[in-house]
């Protein structure tokens, strides 16, 4: 991204798209499917049928970036659950996305809940 972007919130689009589509068709599907701005202060991500290619839609100050990564071999992990049209992630979330971890698959430690300790 744009040094100085300030990236407030993250949004994966769950539904792979037709890659042709640029910045114009990008952002009419923000505005227009998802009911969100374009203009916000976030990073609108979209994958591919094969999830080996990702675009990132944002507006930095004047105009809109878009941004692409290809993988040469692989996919990147993508949400699986079916509740709603995208996922919010923070941008550290993303980071890792692009770095190759998949974020759903991952398991913190089990909590433990001790009544007492002696």
């Amino acid at each position: 991204m744009h040094p100085g972007c300030t990236i407030e919130q993250v949004y994966l689009y769950r539904e792979p798209i037709d890659f042709r589509k640029a910045i114009d068709g990008l952002s009419a599907l923000v505005e227009l499917e998802l009911g969100l701005s374009p203009f916000a202060s976030a990073l609108y991500v979209f994958t591919n049928r094969p999830r080996n290619k990702v675009k990132a839609l944002y507006w930095h100050r004047n105009g809109f970036c878009l941004w692409q990564k290809r993988l040469e071999r692989d996919k990147f992990a993508w949400p699986r659950d079916d509740t709603g049209a995208t996922k919010s992630i923070s941008l550290q979330e993303f980071g890792w996305l692009i770095e190759g971890f998949d974020l759903w698959r991952n398991k913190p430690h089990e909590t433990l809940h001790f009544g007492a300790v002696a």
